[in-house]
């Protein structure tokens, strides 16, 4: 998930400062990009976003578009190496971009010991409000946010990146198209771009353009890989309808469907009791 959360780091240090406010409650007046010494053996760690407040404290800010049961304990390593590099213990919030339900804890307890990070679900942040600031970037992490209409949200947005000067506009559409995959709004994307009189390919971006290549790929590949599963899904139904049939003659409904209900274990375990069943009402039990 690199494409995105590079798309939405750029976001978020630009032009996004409404949907930054509303994450962080305040504002960020110097973005810092460390890496934080390695421990023991453990990998150098770098954080995706961290910053200095208009109060002087420290931000961390980290994008995660899947559920991790470890999160704490890297969030915990985080904070603990923004500790010693920096000498100051860091706010941290993890914004969570997935589509699946959030499902991470928050924090670590042990005996004398209690460490706690916030957790901000991007579906709740208002996406209609994100929709009327001034900032492309406000507008364009509203794809992720909680909209009325999804389509209608795409309109809007590209209506206000189809006005901005080419260098902008460029940038605008390339991180609205990876950052509507998430939402498997890309297709809606592509649909408005043909209407506007938007000439320009993502692909050049300088930045943006491989990570947009990738993943496109991605997506063709997990689409070839799903269409495979389910051509041999079907075929291992098909091959055992023929079998029964050969057996038993001609297949009620219910069995149909219950067939093409079935896992790919169960039907798998069929096909190789088939021959042995004496009837197909032990060969269903």
């Amino acid at each position: 998930m690199q494409e995105y959360d590079v798309a939405l780091k750029l976001l978020l240090k630009g032009s996004a400062t409404l949907a930054l406010r509303e994450l962080t409650g305040t504002s960020v007046v110097q973005w810092l990009d460390v890496e934080l010494p390695k421990v023991q053996r453990a990998q150098n760690l770098r954080l995706d976003l961290l910053g200095r407040t208009a109060e002087g404290g420290l931000i961390h800010l980290e994008v995660q578009s899947g559920n991790d049961p470890a999160m704490p304990f890297r969030m915990v390593e985080y904070c603990l190496g923004v500790r010693r590099l920096l000498g100051q213990f860091p706010r941290q919030i993890l914004l969570y971009v997935g589509e699946a339900p959030v499902s991470m804890e928050t924090e670590l307890r042990g005996a004398g010991f209690t460490f706690e990070y916030s957790l901000i679900d991007i579906r709740n942040l208002d996406g209609e409000r994100l929709l009327e600031s001034p900032q492309v970037g406000d507008n364009v992490i509203a794809i992720l946010a909680r909209l009325r209409d999804d389509k209608e949200a795409v309109h809007k947005i590209m209506e206000r990146i189809a006005g901005l000067a080419m260098t902008e506009r460029e940038t605008a559409l390339a991180q609205l198209m990876i950052l509507a995959g998430l939402r498997h709004l890309a297709g809606a994307v592509e649909e408005e771009a043909e209407k506007m009189p938007i000439d320009l390919d993502i692909r050049d971006h300088e930045v943006l353009g491989p990570l947009f290549i990738k993943a496109e790929q991605k997506g063709i590949q997990e689409g070839l890989q799903k269409g495979r599963q389910e051509g041999l899904h079907a075929g291992k139904i098909a091959v055992l309808q023929r079998q029964i049939e050969k057996r038993f003659g001609a297949l009620p409904r219910w069995v149909r469907v219950k067939l093409e209900d079935m896992p790919a274990p169960e039907l798998e375990d069929l096909i190789e009791r088939v021959l042995d069943a004496t009837s197909l009402a032990e060969l269903l039990k």
